[in-house]
């Protein structure tokens, strides 16, 4: 049997961020990220917005320590993982009256291997060919069609403070 990893683990040394790290960088940041990279922080878990989507209610769940897979996560961040997600989704549903929010993780593309889940905001009278996994054809589109900065800090606050009133 191969020896058990210890990247990422939290009994491990300290986890060191490769480079390149999007998700770590903005970590990092602290209080001085943008306000849609910290829409709700928690212990384990921070909540940001995708800023290269053309669809409002794109969310991204990050525990807050660098690993890359699920099974990397500590006993306490995989508690913390299901009831964040039904947090978030409530949140999108009363903000934005989303009908579904689908929730998918990959991880693969290149300085954005950190482990993250998407949240993603179906909302009423989506169009046919952007439903299910088609959904990822938010995140093709040009970036004159993303949600502007100025909307994503928007959503981000009012999600914020629906998230600290759960």
């Amino acid at each position: 049997m191969p020896p058990e990893p210890t990247r990422g683990r939290a009994d491990a040394a300290p986890d060191v961020a490769p480079l390149g790290c999007y998700s770590c960088e903005q970590e990092a940041l602290g209080a001085a990220a943008e306000e849609r990279e910290r829409i709700l922080v928690t212990a384990t878990w921070r909540v940001a917005h995708a800023f290269n989507s053309s669809a409002e209610g794109w969310l991204i769940l990050l525990p807050r320590r660098h690993v890359e897979t699920i099974v990397e996560l500590t006993a306490a961040e995989a508690a913390d993982l299901g009831p964040l997600v039904q947090r978030v989704s409530r949140a999108l549903h009363d903000e934005l009256g989303c009908e579904k929010t689908y929730l998918a993780q990959f991880s693969e593309a290149e300085g954005f291997r950190h482990l993250h889940f998407h949240v993603v905001a179906r909302r009423p009278g989506a169009a046919r060919e952007r439903l299910g996994p088609n959904v990822f054809e938010h995140l093709r589109r040009p970036e004159a069609e993303w949600v502007t900065p100025g909307r994503q800090r928007e959503l981000a606050l009012s999600l914020r403070a629906r998230l600290d009133g759960a």
